[in-house]
């Protein structure tokens, strides 16, 4: 018995609807240990970005991104707007000491 479009959608965005939250918590978790790093690094007065980490990064999430048959520009993207919003969390910890 085939399952009616409407029903199909519902049981598609339900999934999508999951993998938003998980999203959303892994997404603070990953927050949660960079500020962390920015807090080391401002009493240690390292600096807030680290060009060669973020290369690497780059370069391994693209893989990755690959290998999960995800755009891998895309995936770059994401991480370019991830780490965008860290270094500002950095700064503004080395800027507050």
């Amino acid at each position: 018995m085939t399952e009616d479009p409407t029903t199909t959608l519902h049981r598609l965005r339900s999934s999508i609807d999951n993998i938003d939250a998980s999203l959303v918590y892994l997404l603070a978790e990953r927050f949660k240990a960079t500020k962390q790093v920015g807090r080391l690094k401002a009493e240690h007065g390292m600096p807030a970005s680290d060009p060669a980490r973020e290369e690497q990064q780059v370069a391994r999430l693209r893989r990755l991104a690959e290998e999960a048959d995800l755009d891998p520009a895309f995936a770059e993207k994401w991480f370019n707007f991830v780490v965008a919003e860290v270094i500002r969390h950095h700064t503004e910890a080395a800027d507050s000491r």
